[in-house]
């Protein structure tokens, strides 16, 4: 089974197995990863933003037009940013790892 390693703002890495199929958000909360998603992947928000790994990054699929606008209002935007809810686990993605930035902008929620 693939693995994702997350990493938190203060550098903690937490490696999980990733199922094919689900999507960094979802394993996230499957593995109690602190990432937010208030939407719950509907593309309605910015919460889920994670910052890929260069050399994962590429092997990525594009980000649509929806997530790029959703990304454009995510805290601590980087050209590695994608939207966890968008990433969905793959063989090819077996090692994966984000990082989780320190904050979130809920545009939603005020």
């Amino acid at each position: 089974m693939p693995k994702i390693t997350f990493i938190d703002g203060e550098g903690k890495r937490t490696e999980v197995d990733a199922p094919v199929g689900l999507s960094v958000l979802e394993v996230a909360h499957k593995n109690d990863v602190d990432l937010e998603g208030a939407c719950e992947g509907s593309l309605a928000c910015s919460t889920c933003h994670v910052v890929v790994e260069q050399k994962w990054f590429e092997k990525l699929d594009e980000a649509t037009e929806e997530e790029e606008d959703m990304l454009d209002l995510a805290f601590g935007l980087t050209h590695t940013s994608r939207l966890g809810c968008q990433i969905k686990m793959t063989e090819e993605l077996d090692g994966l790892e984000v990082t989780i930035p320190t904050g979130t902008r809920n545009m939603a929620v005020d």
